[in-house]
């Protein structure tokens, strides 16, 4: 029961950050009231807003890439503690966070290694001759694996993004290191 009300405050949480309710990840203080205030605010124009309920680290065996939409992974396995993601699919709006992305196995297994920054990457149509990955800004990951942001991707998204997908990007060499999972896509009309 416990993890049920962790997730569904960490659901609302991501609402708020992604559209505009200003909140902290440390300590999240969402009620079903502000949930609800969040989406409706989210939903006032036409939209459609895809969400990933968890963010989960590559899983490969060790010096194996395992490429989406032609981005190579890293070649060791990561994990992550939590996260999510939200993108607007009709302004390019997008939010992400995740807490204790760090390595599994090697010499610097249960750390980030060398990786001090990451970036988010919405890919629409994969492995389709029309397939794109556009990029959020990369922001600071820390050293417990935290990072998070809350802006623009590089450009809005093209009118058809079927099948989207989420990446986290180690943001030097451009490298999922973790994927959304748990996708929900929600259209909204006036």
């Amino acid at each position: 029961m416990l993890r049920m009300k962790s997730m569904t405050a960490l659901s609302g949480l991501l609402i708020c950050l992604s559209f505009g309710v200003r909140s902290s990840f440390a300590a999240p203080q969402v009620t079903a009231a502000s949930e609800a205030s969040a989406a409706n605010a989210a939903y006032s124009d036409d939209n459609t807003v895809v969400r990933w309920g968890r963010l989960v680290g590559v899983i490969t065996a060790q010096g194996i890439s395992n490429p989406v939409a032609g981005v190579a992974s890293g070649e060791t396995p990561w994990t992550t503690s939590i996260g999510a993601a939200a993108v607007d699919l009709t302004n390019g709006d997008a939010a992400f966070f995740v807490q204790g992305l760090v390595l599994v196995g090697g010499n610097t297994s249960g750390t980030t290694g060398p990786v001090k920054s990451v970036k988010g990457a919405l890919v629409c149509n994969a492995g389709a001759a029309d397939q794109t990955v556009i990029d959020t800004p990369a922001v600071p990951l820390d050293a417990q694996g935290n990072a998070e942001f809350k802006g623009d991707l590089a450009k809005v998204p093209p009118a058809s993004c079927s099948n989207p997908m989420f990446l986290i990007l180690n943001a030097p060499k451009n490298v999922w290191i973790a994927t959304g999972a748990v996708r929900s896509i929600q259209s909204h009309e006036r």
